[in-house]
This record gives C-alpha cells, sequence and structure tokens, in this order.
C-alpha cells in the first residue's frame, strides 16, 4: 500500500499538470489568434488611411494620436477640373458618369504619384494636389509642372479609350501656384483629413479658373514660372486682376519642354 501511495500520487500529479498545460496551451493559442486578428485589423485600418492621408502622416498619428500639429511649409499646390463637366454629366446615365470619372481620377492621381506629389482631395469632378509636403522637397514646382505635362499625356490616353467606346472625350484646366502655407491634420473627431491651408491655395484655385478664360490647359504663376529652366516652352499672358488679390498676376501657359515627349513621366519622376 505504501508503494502504491506514491506511484498515485505521481499519477495525479501528472494529470493535473497535463490539465493545467492543456488549459495553457488554449489560452496561449486564443491569445494568438487575438493577436493575428488585432494586427490583421491594424494592417486594414492603416491601408485605409493610406487611402486618406500620406503613409509619413498615418504613422505619426498612429503613434501620437490625431493631434498632428501644423507646420509651415513652402509648397507647390495643383489643380485640376474638367472643363464643361456640366454638360457631360447631363449626357450620360448616372454608372456611366462615375465609371468615366473614375478612370480619369486614376489616371490624374497616378500621374501626380509618379512625380512625388500627393492627391490631397476630390471635389466634385475636380482634384487638389500637393508638391513638397508633408516632405519638404526643394523640386516641388518643378515636380508640380512635370505632373502637369505627365496629366496632359495620360488624358490624351484616356480620351482614346473613350472614343473607343463612343463616349466625348474630356478637356481639363490645371493651375499651378507655390507659396508659405499651413500643412496639418485638419477637423474634428468624426472627420479629419490633411490639408494645407493659406492664400497660395486660393491663389492656385483663381489660377486654374483662368483656363477656361485663355482657353488653354495648363497654367502657373509667375513664383512657379521661377523655378522652371529655359528648356521649358511657357507662353507669358497679359496680367490679370483676380478676386481676393490687390496685385495683377502675370501668368503663363506651358506648351511643353523642349523637344520631350511627354510620355507620362517627367525627369521629376526621376530626380532625387
Amino acid at each position: 500500500m505504501n508503494a502504491v501511495f506514491p506511484l498515485v500520487l505521481a499519477v495525479a500529479l501528472v494529470v493535473v499538470l497535463a490539465f493545467f498545460l492543456f488549459r495553457a496551451r488554449r489560452r496561449i493559442g486564443r491569445l494568438r489568434a487575438a493577436l493575428n486578428s488585432a494586427s490583421l485589423e491594424l494592417q486594414q485600418v492603416q491601408k485605409a488611411f493610406h487611402r486618406f492621408a500620406p503613409r509619413s502622416v498615418v504613422e505619426q498619428i498612429i503613434r501620437q494620436g490625431v493631434a498632428v500639429h501644423g507646420e509651415r511649409q513652402e509648397v507647390s499646390i495643383v489643380f485640376v477640373d474638367i472643363v464643361g463637366f456640366t454638360n457631360l454629366a447631363e449626357s450620360m446615365e448616372a454608372e456611366q458618369l462615375v465609371e468615366v470619372l473614375n478612370g480619369y481620377f486614376e489616371s490624374m492621381s497616378l500621374a501626380i504619384s509618379q512625380h512625388r506629389g500627393y492627391v490631397s482631395k476630390f471635389i466634385g469632378d475636380g482634384l487638389m494636389a500637393l508638391f513638397g509636403t508633408p516632405h519638404s522637397n526643394r523640386w516641388h514646382a518643378l515636380d508640380a509642372v512635370w505632373a502637369a505635362l505627365a496629366m496632359r499625356a495620360a488624358l490624351k490616353e484616356y480620351n482614346e479609350s473613350l472614343r473607343r467606346r463612343d463616349l466625348a472625350p474630356l478637356e481639363i484646366g490645371i493651375g499651378i501656384h507655390c507659396g508659405q502655407v499651413v500643412a496639418g491634420v485638419i477637423g474634428n473627431q468624426q472627420l479629419m483629413e490633411f490639408t494645407v491651408i493659406g492664400d497660395a491655395v486660393n491663389t492656385a484655385a483663381r489660377i486654374e479658373a483662368q483656363t477656361r478664360v485663355h482657353q488653354v490647359d495648363i497654367l502657373i504663376s509667375q513664383a512657379v514660372r521661377r523655378h522652371l529652366d529655359d528648356k521649358f516652352r511657357v507662353r507669358e499672358l497679359p496680367p490679370i486682376t483676380v478676386k481676393g488679390k490687390r496685385e495683377a498676376l502675370t501668368l503663363f501657359t506651358v506648351e511643353g519642354y523642349a523637344d520631350h515627349e511627354e510620355s507620362g513621366v517627367g525627369r521629376g519622376a526621376l530626380e532625387a
């Protein structure tokens, strides 16, 4: 009897240890599954946020919360808009219109991102793009102009695809200005966005509106012109007065770059 008792005790201890080990493994398994699920969810959240803000801004929000402080930066602002959008909208069914717009935005956004730009927001049938933020870039004005030339080339290709579907081609106006702005995450707890504010933004929008007046597709300010070399083919327009500006603006239309083929990839996408 004395010899059996230690054996029974040992077996009982083994059973108890096995039980607790089994429970521990199950708990570890559940924790691992929960961590994997949380990691996947975080990746999905980050991926979703990347659609609304630059990667560096998203990572800063994740580290510090939503209170990302504003910063004064020298940037280039680009406004792009479809000419005669109202007539276009009236000539298409809703589903077809959305499909055409999505294809157009995809083409324009690609041209912008290839030249170190960032689409800050879509505004109806237009968009606002930023160059030189959130990361400082001394070539921001040059990149913006190359992006405009790339958008011109991309629109030409996109219009060819529309014609093959018996759809009317699109025309756009592009306005570019550079200056100091305040860049940061702006909004409330329910809706926030990374954007820029300042007089330079309003000026860029006014310049884009002048593309219809002068019947050209790309207009730049004198501030942007100063950043371009002599190989850019530009034409100066008579000074104009625009809403919100006391002094007249000198604008330039951009016709091209020497004998450069506007294939959609300019030097701005290649230079560091």
